[in-house]
């Protein structure tokens, strides 16, 4: 497999120089990969766009055929339309598209093992998350992180034939292939009966992006999986919700305020606000079934913001909000450096009486790159901690943490706190008093940026009070 990755990305450096990044390099690898095994599987393509036919021109008639290709195919119905969906070609250099023509097909991909095909396609996307321009990492969440949430979720589509799982901010499907293969965990493989593994396979998987090239890559990387999801392209919090109801939603809206200049107008979120991610948390409220459960990712400024105390006492009335996982500092390097973030679970249906905090960052080193990367260590006693009932409901003590990083407080606490779930800080952080261990200038300028843009927020908040002659 790793062989695999490093002669595609090894190309990739040549690449550069004819102006495509490494996003736009495993977009046009996808399209390749996706002609090649289709080819290899014998499956009927439109006239001309074929594998084979590709692979047989070289100069400027090979970038003219591909363009007519990625054409004709966006047009199809089905996965096939899907994934090529908008498609370009970023060639100008008819010698490179050769050449990674070639590359792909070096490898006959479908005599590969589902794991290793899937496995070489993550390695991509995780190298073109790191290695690309700053915010790459948007649509790629630390594979690290997402199987330690999903190990604590459980999301077995076994127990209801209708169990559907959901990640509204998709990205590039990390979440919905890590549910997958959990559920291959406990299965031994996939030993599934037949009509149950069609069903899992092609009817239990959704998700959704507001862009092209993340929606393609999952497609893809689901589809290397042996999975068929139903991937919507669209906005998830200014568009009407959908009708379909999840028994999971695991998801990490994508940090940042960019594009937030408005709240959206929808009449299931109660609380009007511009902030992306506190409407991300009310769209999922409303897209959970009764007795649903979710794990989302949220940013610092989420749990202090003035209107996140509004959205989180809602939160807590509607849902059993149980656990909160403070991450580590730096979990998100190199995607996203400087991002302080924690996951929230919480289960529909079910009033809040005690919430559980697990503090994972304080007086924990910050993640780095090379010297210190996020493992699986960093989450272990905290999945000990949350205990083996999916929706929170284990027997829990603060003495399973052994540095007392595990406590409870009870939803009057909450309460008192204006539901504002980051003031809950018990543990003191030494290494602020050894200036060899202070955050990284990023990580502190991060920080400031969060804070002031929760500022600007509220004084938005302000204006809008004013402007309505104090009414709110």
């Amino acid at each position: 497999m790793s062989d695999i990755v490093q002669k595609l990305w090894g190309f990739c450096h040549t690449l550069r120089h004819d102006g495509i990044d490494y996003g736009d390099y495993i977009e046009q690898i996808t399209f390749l990969l996706f002609l090649k095994m289709a080819d290899e599987r014998g499956i009927d393509m439109p006239k001309g766009c074929d594998w084979p036919t590709l692979r047989d021109y070289t100069g400027t008639e090979l970038t003219d055929h591909y363009v007519d290709i990625l054409r004709k195919l966006g047009k199809e119905k089905g996965l096939l339309g899907d994934i090529y969906a908008g498609a370009q070609s970023r060639f100008k250099n008819p010698v490179n598209l050769k050449r990674l023509v070639g590359l792909v097909d070096e490898t006959e991909w479908t005599a590969l093992d589902v794991d290793v095909k899937a496995e070489a396609y993550e390695g991509l996307l995780e190298k073109a998350a790191s290695e690309g321009k700053k915010g790459a990492g948007q649509y790629f969440t630390p594979r690290v992180l997402i199987r330690a949430i999903v190990r604590c979720m459980k999301p077995d589509p076994r127990v209801r034939r209708d169990f559907v799982i959901c990640d509204p901010a998709v990205g590039t499907g990390g979440f919905l292939v890590s549910a997958y293969e959990w559920l291959k965990d406990q299965t031994k493989g996939g030993a599934l009966e037949r009509d149950v593994a069609k069903r899992i396979r092609t009817a239990t998987y959704f998700g959704q992006d507001l862009v092209d090239r993340p929606r393609r890559m999952a497609l893809m990387n689901l589809y290397l999986h042996n999975i068929e999801p139903q991937i919507k392209l669209g906005d998830a919090i200014y568009e009407p919700a959908p009708a379909r109801r999840y028994d999971v939603v695991l998801t990490n809206p994508p940090f940042g305020t960019r594009g937030a200049n408005q709240a959206p107008d929808r009449d299931d979120f109660t609380v009007s606000t511009s902030n992306k991610q506190l409407n991300f948390v009310q769209h999922v409220l409303t897209i959970l079934k009764p007795g649903g459960r979710a794990a989302v990712v949220l940013p610092d400024n989420c749990l202090f913001a003035d209107q996140a105390g509004e959205v989180m006492k809602i939160v807590s009335e509607d849902c059993d909000l149980h656990t909160v996982l403070r991450l580590p500092r730096g979990t998100f390097t190199p995607y996203s450096q400087g991002v302080k973030a924690n996951v929230v679970f919480f289960t529909k249906g079910v009033k809040s009486e005690n919430t559980w905090i697990y503090d994972a960052r304080t007086n924990v080193p910050g993640i780095t790159k090379k010297d210190r990367p996020l493992v699986p260590a960093h989450f272990a006693e905290f999945e000990k901690c949350y205990g083996t009932d999916p929706d929170g409901r284990a027997k829990r003590k603060p003495g399973d943490s052994k540095e007392d990083r595990w406590r409870s407080f009870s939803i009057n606490e909450v309460k008192e706190r204006e539901f504002k779930l980051d003031s809950f800080k018990w543990l003191k952080e030494e290494s602020l008093e050894d200036a060899d261990e202070l955050p990284e200038p990023e990580e502190l300028a991060t920080e400031a940026i969060a804070e002031l843009e929760g500022a600007v927020e509220e004084l938005n908040a302000v204006l809008v009070l004013l402007e309505n002659g104090g009414k709110g």
